[in-house]
């Protein structure tokens, strides 16, 4: 899917590319199971379309209470991290 498809996903593919990253990342260090993972994505992308609204995985699984604001902070160092050796 291109950003044209959508007007909600127009200019959101770098930030798309970095939730799938997080989930990844919090997968990896086991604050999160695949399947929390999978709902996550779900509902970013249901809200994507039906409301032009996008919120950041991290963002959905920590209002969902499946991780903790420093568990939030933790997998974004690594992205960050991640991103500086890029």
């Amino acid at each position: 899917m291109t950003n044209k498809k959508h007007p909600a996903l127009k200019g959101k593919m770098k930030i798309e590319h970095l939730d799938k990253r997080f989930g990844i990342i919090a997968l990896e260090k086991g604050l999160v199971t695949a399947d929390q993972v999978v709902e996550a994505l779900k509902i970013q992308v249901e809200e994507d379309l039906s409301a032009g609204q996008h919120r950041l995985i991290g963002r959905i699984l920590l209002e969902k209470k499946v991780i903790t604001l420093s568990q939030l902070n933790e997998v974004l160092k690594v992205m960050e991290k991640d991103q500086e050796n890029e």
